[in-house]
């Protein structure tokens, strides 16, 4: 590129020299100056939509359309995308750490159970967290965004309404789908305990909002993601095991729908711990 800008300078200075040249004299030269190289995505498409932008009558770039395109576009179009996105090396490192985490703490699984589920005080105190995990708050949550978003022309929130809602879309599949082939049974007799699906769902809506806005945002959604897996344990649904491979499944989903944002360096992710489990920083890079 360097070289293509010295030699059209070059042409420039020998046309003004030039005794035929007396038009292109006349007005002045003008001066090109290197820019800096252009190395990340968001850098390369904001080149390629200045570049793409159809001229106007004046012959001026036209400015790119931002607003939502629609429901069906901002929210189901993009979701084959979106589990594309699922098959990448960090997520893959995420699930693993979750699967590892999961069968560490396993043996314990009836022991850490009984001791949510059989103190009343826990039970009460994380009582609220059934319904925050729930598919009703989860999802209602998601269109509501987009739909305020919508309706006020703030596009920033009818994106994050967008993701939001794809998330769940993402975990829910995974989720159901590892449902129905471990089929498990949950400590109160009924089916489908692998992975716990209010937790997948909570750490999906986490991931999200880091990726949107950080760790002064994610962290805290993430600590009411530990608090809803908390109450799958103290109403006797799941075991500490469905939780922790249940807050991998969210993350991964919530990763996938944002792919690209940010050049965050870290996430979160279960880990096991004498007696129970946790939840680290691990560093994976930019995507």
């Amino acid at each position: 590129m360097t070289c293509v800008r010295l030699l059209l300078v070059a042409t420039i200075a020998v046309g003004t020299c030039h005794p035929l040249s007396a038009q292109i004299v006349s007005s002045p030269a003008p001066v090109l100056t290197p820019s800096a190289p252009c190395l990340d995505a968001d850098c390369s498409a904001r080149s390629s939509s200045a570049t793409d932008a159809p001229a106007s009558a004046s012959g001026t770039p036209a400015v790119a359309n931002n607003a939502p395109r629609g429901f069906y576009a901002d929210n189901l179009k993009p979701l084959g995308g979106d589990f594309k996105h699922l098959f990448t090396v960090n997520n893959a490192l995420i699930v693993g750490i979750g699967a590892a985490a999961a069968l560490a703490v396993h043996p314990s699984d009836p022991q850490v159970t009984s001791s949510f589920a059989g103190s009343h005080a826990v039970d009460e105190t994380l009582d609220a967290g059934s319904v925050i995990g729930g598919g009703f708050v989860q999802f209602g949550a998601a269109l509501g965004t987009y739909a305020i978003g919508r309706m006020a022309g703030k596009n920033e929130v009818s994106h994050l309404g967008a993701d939001l809602f794809r998330a769940q879309v993402v975990t829910s599949v995974l989720t159901q789908g590892i449902k129905f082939a471990a089929d498990r049974t949950r400590p109160d007799g009924s089916s489908y305990s692998f992975p716990s699906g209010h937790t997948s769902s909570a750490f999906a809506t986490a991931a999200v909002l880091q990726r949107h806005y950080g760790w002064k945002v994610g962290l805290p959604a993430y600590a009411l993601a530990g608090y809803v897996g908390g109450s799958r344990l103290a109403e006797n649904r799941h075991y500490l095991s469905d939780v922790v491979f249940g807050a991998a499944i969210g993350i991964i989903g919530g990763r996938a729908v944002t792919f690209g944002h940010g050049s965050h360096q870290f996430a979160l992710t279960p880990i096991a711990v004498p007696g129970g489990a946790g939840v680290g920083l691990v560093h994976i890079g930019s995507h």
